[in-house]
């Protein structure tokens, strides 16, 4: 399973099997109500309710019977957005920028702070 030597964990975080002393790689996850185990790439944090597994415990993985196992690979290969992606979104911002969420002539502001506004009781 895990040998003397094993090498120090990047992420900080080790296996959560006991006695394991190799770096996690991966996340595991149950969600209980669909009675579904998630084992996916390692989360940014360390969650209270999920598992982090080394490569060999992950690849040996047994849920109980009856439960679905969804495995999570990552390819590696992560796309860039277009520029496209990056025009469209832009543009969407740009559109939201030119429109007023509130109309002017609803209120009069009786004071401002950044984006706070205060306006007049109405009684």
């Amino acid at each position: 399973m895990s040998s003397p030597r094993s090498k120090p964990s990047t992420t900080g975080r080790r296996c959560s099997k006991t006695s394991c002393r190799e770096s996690a790689t991966k996340t595991l996850i149950y969600i209980y109500p669909d009675s579904t185990a998630v084992l996916g790439p390692l989360s940014t944090y360390a969650e209270p309710h999920s598992f982090d597994f080394c490569d060999s415990h992950s690849q040996r993985l047994t849920v109980p019977r009856g439960w679905t196992v969804i495995r999570h690979e990552e390819d590696g290969v992560r796309e860039e957005p277009s520029a496209e992606d990056l025009m469209s979104i832009a543009d969407a911002v740009r559109e939201v920028a030119k429109s007023d969420p509130v109309p002017r002539n609803s209120q009069p502001e009786v004071g401002r702070r950044g984006h706070l506004r205060v306006l007049p009781r109405q009684n």
